[in-house]
């Protein structure tokens, strides 16, 4: 036995002592491997609609509605099936609800917390005793699995069961132990959540969905391009700072950075005012339900200009310093004629549709004026020392990166940078050319480090190479030739608006595509699958999530309002559980109220279903790799007890 594998051995035997101590765990280990696999949620591009986002965490896509249909089956009609599940979705709303209509609450406390019972047992049953109680509530953990675990030395199990549930009416405790079963079966009905990118921007609710976030049991976070913008924001980048206020004001969306993340836009405000003051602004309209009850609505337009101005600039500043991001085409400020009222843009002279730039130096276009200076060191002063959006983004650095592998499967938003021919197109990050998987780890390892490192150059770096990702043509989070922003504001012409997509997008249907990509990130099989976010499925247009014959699943399917016209729904998920793949499209969620008052569910179809030819069990999973190399782990330490290597110890 060599020496590093007799200190590990050493090591282990602090934690098994003895030879029994081993052997106890490896069954237990061994009884695990024939769990059934848990049940992962695949969620994309929520893009801040909180409602939405927050509905489909506790529906499970569907599968709290299916687990109640599995348990109850012909013995519930189907409107006392809604029911529970709404009850389960929203308990605190409902019984208020229900309090108020209900003539015998005591009847109806009975009912509704033996029917979470049953629904509670047949969860829990795929899970270990030792996970299941880390997943009960504090409180109510000893009396919960009294109630959901089979006691065989219980001769008269009902009179059992029913003095604990007459127990916990009598003494007042009905409402507090229902809503504690609801969100445990919201717990145990998705085992694992898996966020394909772009929590931020558009909607009003990112900050919400954040929080929501930082509390759930088991998750991982693909970083899309919106979030990675708010991230390069919070570590100070000056260029995502304009970027990620533009968005909030074209979208009219000042409730994540106000109430949110105490974001003062109060100096912007005085500064557009100043310069703007006699300016329609008339193309920087607001975006959203803000047009719609926004009284001040001149002045968010003013701020809004003021802010896409400061954006260009800086912008321009970030691509002079980085011609290896191959953007200086994005250049444009300096090609604008304000005698002639137009710009020269892909090599062509446009008429610009707002010739006012007071604040823009035609011998130094990029430079700031003091008072944009003030402004722009105001909100990075804020950004940087708001606590919640330091925490928040710090969740999408534990959580998060820039791929996932699990279970066979690999994840990401939006592109693997293609070339015309199909190869992996190469990047230049930090001096080297990378592609690939090897750009993928590049391009992460600057970006932590722009959070971590403790050479300030090395910070520097990393806060650019957000801003890339943000809308470099060869970012994977981007995937387009350009973010035609200027363009859409200034140019008439819808043909110069357009962005061309990566070649990578050209291939969706290639299944020898979909499968080079694969072995490029060490998956091989026919259980392997591409999971995409980013770019937005137009189902309207017959458009098809699912890709390469099954091998690559497109899960964006519009979450964000702004959307639904062009795809005809509002989104898909994807469930993965012991018995395979099962992708759903979702109509739009009405409201919350409309939900609890109501029960109405998103209404939701399913569009491709993969069965396995056998139940997948966790020994088929990636936990099962760890868990079987841990037994193999602890065979080797026995045999070392047994041949006198290692002592046993007193326990």
């Amino acid at each position: 036995m060599n020496y590093t594998k007799s200190r590990y051995l050493e090591q282990l035997s602090e934690a098994y002592p003895t030879i029994g101590r081993a052997t106890t765990a490896i069954i237990n280990l061994q009884s695990v491997l024939n769990l059934p696999k848990g049940t992962e949620h695949f969620l994309s591009d929520i893009h801040g609609e909180y409602e939405a986002f927050s509905h489909v965490l506790r529906n499970g896509s569907g599968a709290v509605r299916k687990k109640i249909d599995d348990v109850f089956g012909h013995t519930l009609g189907t409107g006392e099936k809604v029911a529970l599940a709404s009850l389960i979705y929203y308990p605190k709303e409902r019984i208020e609800l229900v309090r108020d209509s209900e003539p015998d609450m005591e009847n109806w406390y009975r009912v509704s917390l033996y029917r979470l019972i049953e629904v509670c047992k047949v969860l829990s049953s795929k899970y270990t005793r030792e996970k299941l109680r880390r997943a009960l509530p504090e409180d109510y953990a000893y009396v919960i699995e009294e109630l959901i675990t089979e006691k065989p030395e219980v001769l008269d199990k009902k009179a059992y069961y029913d003095s604990i549930v007459d127990t916990i009416i009598e003494i007042g405790c009905a409402e507090n132990f229902i809503v504690r079963l609801s969100r445990l079966i919201q717990h145990l009905v998705i085992d694992h959540l898996h966020i394909l990118g772009d929590i931020y921007d558009r909607g009003t609710g990112a900050h919400f969905i954040m929080e929501r976030l930082c509390s759930y049991h088991s998750l991982d976070i693909q970083w899309g391009n919106h979030d990675v913008l708010w991230m390069g924001a919070a570590a100070g980048q000056t260029g995502c700072i304009a970027a990620v206020v533009r968005n909030s004001l074209l979208c009219g969306n000042y409730d994540t950075l106000e109430d949110g993340y105490g974001i003062n836009l109060l100096p912007l405000a005085r500064f557009a005012m100043e310069v703007y003051g006699d300016d329609p602004c008339t193309q920087f309209r607001i975006r959203g339900k803000a047009k719609e009850r926004n009284a001040e609505i001149g002045l968010a337009m003013k701020m809004h200009k003021a802010m896409a101005i400061i954006q260009f600039k800086l912008d321009g500043q970030i691509i002079a310093a980085h011609p290896e991001f191959g953007m200086d085409d994005r250049r444009l400020l300096h090609t604008i004629n304000t005698e002639k009222g137009t710009v020269f843009v892909e090599g062509r002279e446009y008429e610009l549709l707002d010739t006012s730039f007071p604040t823009i130096d035609p011998d130094h276009p990029y430079t700031l004026t003091d008072d944009e200076k003030s402004v722009m060191k105001k909100l990075q002063s804020a950004f940087v020392h708001c606590e919640k959006l330091q925490r928040h983004i710090q969740l999408l650095l534990k959580k998060g990166g820039l791929y996932k592998v699990y279970n066979g499967n690999l994840l990401y938003h939006g592109c693997v940078p293609m070339n015309e021919d199909g190869s992996f197109r190469e990047v230049t990050v930090c001096g080297k050319k990378y592609k690939g998987k090897a750009l993928y780890d590049a391009l992460e390892s600057c970006v932590r480090k722009a959070f971590i490192s403790l050479s300030e150059k090395e910070k520097e770096t990393g806060r650019g190479i957000m801003w890339f990702l943000w809308n470099g043509p060869d970012s994977p989070l981007f995937g387009r030739s350009k973010m035609s922003n200027f363009e859409r504001y200034f140019i008439a012409d819808e043909e110069i608006h357009k962005e061309a997509k990566n070649p990578y997008y050209s291939f969706m249907d290639n299944t020898d595509i979909a499968l080079k990509i694969l072995a490029e990130f060490g998956l091989t099989g026919e259980n392997s699958h591409i999971i995409n976010g980013h770019v937005p499925v137009h189902q309207s247009e017959g458009e098809s999530p699912v890709k390469c014959g099954g091998k690559l699943l497109v899960i964006d399917g519009g979450f964000s309002e702004h959307y639904h016209r062009v795809t005809g729904i509002a989104g898909y998920t994807l469930i993965y559980n012991s018995y395979g793949l099962m992708l759903t499209a979702h109509e739009p969620f009405v409201s919350r109220e409309k939900a609890v008052n109501d029960c109405t569910d998103i209404v939701s179809r399913r569009v491709a279903v993969e069965h396995t030819a056998r139940r997948i069990s966790i020994g088929d999973t990636d936990e099962g790799a760890r868990i079987k190399m841990r037994i193999e782990e602890l065979k080797s330490l026995i045999s070392a007890y047994r041949e006198g290597i290692i002592q046993e110890r007193d326990e």
